[in-house]
């Protein structure tokens, strides 16, 4: 594998490291010896099996090869012989050069940091300084902290960019790798990306990550409900646990999870498209593209209460079966025509004050400190990599959600008793005021915290399902990190 992987590098330096004034046989000769190298069964041909395969060998990082073997197919076959691979690096290495002159502004065969911020500003991307030394330093393979041609080419050769504006895209795109249940869309898709569908795959990818992640940890998120609602009399964790496996099964502790998965998708897609559409007016009225620590809060907090506006019924009646007994709803629909009918319309919408002043705190700080740390690794490691790696990811998801859930978890334990009083048990139905008194009154303070050990023990196991899975989905929908 190690004699391999030699010849397929020595095939690409001398494939792209030319000089402009080789001649054409030469050249050919060269590129003869790359196409070989790429076509693994040698029948004179490359699909996208062998060209993925190939270049994953190789080290080649974000090759859309699908759109490299859709674009130059002239013949429609599925696949490049040598002369539509030669017309292919032809005409792409003269939109590399292009690009590559319209950055080197003051013609010295070299691309330094203040001119990626240049462009990318008269491109209407703002980065930081910090953020064009990270993208520079992506490229520079000889540590000189500048870009000369053949590190453009080598970098950019295999993936299918055709303007100035589809470098910075991909730039800004790399800039922010956002995994697990915070699934924050990149900044401003390009059309081409809209259009294929980019958008809505990371989506599904995040869906499914948060579908199998809650799965994964609902018994430890029943548990937290039955605390929250029960109080004192619901015990500690253990015992909690044996009670209701004793009431209804070892199934029963995946109550409520399905109606919990089914809203992830609505919940995920509206919170985060108003987040990046927030986050864009926010940055409207700013010279800089950055947003400060305060801002990027204000828009988390938005973003959280517009989701949860929409789907609150869906919480409502999240709580009702994760807390129901065995019979007492045949499903979904059965539970929301009970409360229709017992409660009225009203009942959906139980909790839904405290719910709303909890996201500001939650979402407003789970987002901010999620970004601020990663953005912090970013600029600290820039000489390193621009992906932070699973670890580091991890950390900033696990932190960011710890610190979101100190600071809104009284008032989501408020919410849950709300949602769960039923008007028919003839007790009195308390305001949110009233539970807070109420809690205090009987539990003290620390019953304001009541459940929040199985929801601390559930946040790493979430965190890092929905990593590996969010990971893989996008592998699979063909979505590039």
């Amino acid at each position: 594998m190690g004699e391999a992987r030699a010849r397929f590098r020595f095939g690409w330096s001398r494939a792209c490291c030319q000089d402009n004034g080789a001649s054409d046989p030469e050249q050919e000769k060269r590129w003869a010896e790359l196409f070989e190298q790429l076509d693994l069964n040698k029948d004179g041909r490359i699909d996208v099996n062998e060209l993925s395969r190939g270049l994953a060998a190789w080290g080649v990082v974000r090759s859309d090869v699908d759109e490299i073997v859709r674009e130059s197919d002239t013949n429609h076959d599925g696949q490049l012989d040598f002369d539509e691979f030669t017309q292919y690096l032809q005409v792409h290495e003269k939109e590399l050069r292009l690009m590559f002159r319209s950055l080197d502004r003051n013609n010295d065969g070299q691309i330094d940091v203040s001119e990626i911020q240049l462009s990318l500003r008269n491109l209407g991307v703002d980065v930081t300084i910090e953020q064009a030394a990270t993208i520079l330093q992506s490229i520079d393979k000889d540590g000189t902290m500048t870009i000369d041609w053949n590190e453009w080419r080598d970098y950019f050769l295999f993936n299918p960019l055709h303007s100035m504006e589809d470098v910075a895209h991909y730039w800004k795109h790399a800039l922010m790798l956002d995994i697990g249940e915070h699934l924050t869309v990149p900044d401003e898709f390009s059309e081409r990306e809209r259009r294929s569908g980019v958008v809505w795959r990371q989506l599904v990818a995040g869906a499914m990550a948060g579908a199998v992640s809650r799965t994964g940890t609902a018994p430890l998120d029943r548990l937290k409900v039955f605390l929250q609602v029960h109080g004192s009399g619901g015990g500690n964790l253990w015992t909690g646990l044996c009670g209701m496996v004793q009431e209804g099964g070892i199934r029963s502790l995946w109550r409520g999870n399905g109606i919990n998965v089914l809203k992830i998708a609505p919940e995920s897609a509206i919170k985060f498209m108003a987040y990046e559409q927030i986050k864009w007016l926010i940055r409207g009225s700013k010279e800089s593209g950055s947003l400060r620590v305060q801002e990027r809060f204000v828009a988390g907090s938005l973003a959280g209460a517009t989701a949860q506006t929409i789907i609150y019924p869906m919480e409502v009646l999240k709580t009702r079966l994760t807390l129901r007994k065995t019979g007492q709803y045949t499903g979904m629909v059965d539970c929301a025509k009970q409360i229709l009918h017992k409660e009225g319309v009203r009942a959906f919408y139980r909790g839904y004050v405290p719910n709303t002043l909890g996201i500001i705190p939650y979402a407003g700080i789970d987002l901010a400190v999620y970004e601020t740390l990663k953005n912090a690794w970013l600029q600290r490691h820039s000489a390193d990599s621009a992906d932070p790696g699973v670890l580091v990811l991890l950390g900033c998801g696990t932190v960011s959600s710890t610190c979101g859930q100190l600071a809104s978890y009284p008032l989501a334990l408020v919410r849950t008793r709300m949602q769960a009083q039923a008007s028919t048990e003839g007790g009195p139905k308390l305001s949110m005021v009233g539970q807070f008194k109420h809690i205090v009154s009987h539990e003290g303070v620390p019953g304001l915290y009541r459940g929040i050990a199985p929801n601390f023990l559930k946040v790493i196991p979430a965190v890092s399902i929905s990593y590996v899975v969010y990971e893989n989905m996008k592998k699979a929908l063909g979505v590039g990190s």
